[in-house]
C-alpha cells in the first residue's frame, strides 16, 4: 500500500511548488525519515536528554541506558558477537577512516600492498590513498567486468602479492552490484590479509551477518537506512579493536587521565 507507506514520511507531504508533490528518488544517497524515527528523537530531547556515561542522576542513567540499548540493537541487526564490537562514529566514512588511522598506521609500512576495487565509493578509496602516500604502501585494484561484476580471477592474482589489507564495497552505490563478500574475505584471509567491508548500501538493503561473512571490519551509517544524519557504526573483530590505538582523544575513551598521561578505556 504505497499511499500508506508514503504517509509514514512527513516530508513526502510537501509540494516542491504549488500543485507539484515531492517525488524523492535519491535514497541511495540518503533516506528520508519516517515519523517513528522523528518521534523517537523528539521524545529523547523532550524527556531524557543528558550526557551518557557521565552522570548518576535520573536523566543521565536513562540516556545511557537508551544509548547502550541502541548499540545492542545494532549489534543484533548485523549478528555481531557482542555489543562492545559496535563503535559509534559520525558516518560510514569516519568508520573507514578510523580503521585507516588506527589499524592502518599501526600495521602498514613501506612496500605493503592494499587491494581495493574499481567500484569503490571515494570514502573507501581516499583514506587508503592518503595512508599509502604517508607510509609508502602500494595500491592494487580489482577491475570491473563489462557486466558490472568484480573480476575475481584478477583478484586471485593480486593476492599473490600478499597484501596486508583488502577493502571493498559489499554493494555498489553506482551499479547496485552485490559483491561476493564471503568469497572475497575467505580468499583475503587465506593470503594473510584483513578485510574492511563498506556496508553503507548493503546493510540497509540485504541481510548482513558479520559472523557468517567473517568480516574483520564493517562500516555503515544510519542516514541511508531511515535513521538520523550524523551517526554511523564500525563493527570490528574484538581482537583487532583491542589492539588498535585510540583514534580520538577525550570524552569516554579514557579509563584514567593525569596531567602527562592517560590510560585508554576498554572498547
Amino acid at each position: 500500500d504505497i499511499a500508506r507507506i508514503r504517509q509514514d514520511f512527513p516530508i513526502l507531504s510537501r509540494e516542491v511548488r504549488p500543485g507539484v508533490p515531492l517525488v524523492y528518488l535519491d535514497s541511495a544517497a540518503t533516506a528520508q525519515k519516517p515519523i517513528v524515527v522523528i518521534a523517537a528523537m523528539d521524545e529523547f530531547y523532550r524527556h531524557s536528554n543528558a550526557n551518557i556515561h557521565r552522570g548518576i542522576h535520573t536523566l543521565a542513567e536513562e540516556a545511557t541506558a537508551l544509548y547502550e540499548k541502541g548499540r545492542e540493537q545494532v549489534a543484533s541487526f548485523i549478528h555481531a558477537p557482542a555489543a562492545k564490537q559496535i563503535i559509534f562514529t559520525r558516518n560510514a566514512s569516519e568508520s573507514i577512516n578510523l580503521v585507516a588511522y588506527t589499524w592502518g598506521r599501526a600495521n602498514l609500512k613501506s612496500g605493503d600492498v592494499i587491494i581495493l576495487t574499481e567500484m569503490e565509493h571515494h570514502s573507501n578509496l581516499v583514506p587508503w590513498q592518503m595512508l599509502a602516500a604517508e607510509r609508502g604502501a602500494k595500491l592494487a585494484f580489482i577491475p570491473v567486468t563489462d557486466d558490472g561484476l568484480l573480476d575475481l580471477d584478477i583478484y586471485r592474482k593480486l593476492l599473490e602479492q600478499k597484501p596486508k589489507l583488502v577493502a571493498f564495497t559489499h554493494m555498489s552505490n553506482v551499479l547496485g552490484t552485490i559483491t561476493p563478500a564471503a568469497e572475497i574475505i575467505r580468499l583475503a584471509h587465506a593470503a594473510g590479509a584483513i578485510t574492511v567491508v563498506d556496508g553503507a548500501q548493503s546493510v540497509p538493503h540485504i541481510p548482513v551477518d558479520v559472523q557468517s561473512l567473517d568480516a574483520d571490519f564493517l562500516a555503515f551509517s544510519a542516514h541511508k537506512m531511515l535513521g538520523p544524519t550524523g551517526i554511523g557504526a564500525l563493527y570490528g573483530k574484538a581482537s583487532l579493536l583491542e589492539a588498535m590505538p585510540p583514534f580520538l582523544g577525550g570524552g569516554d575513551m579514557i579509563k584514567a587521565v593525569h596531567l602527562e598521561s592517560f590510560t585508554p578505556n576498554a572498547i
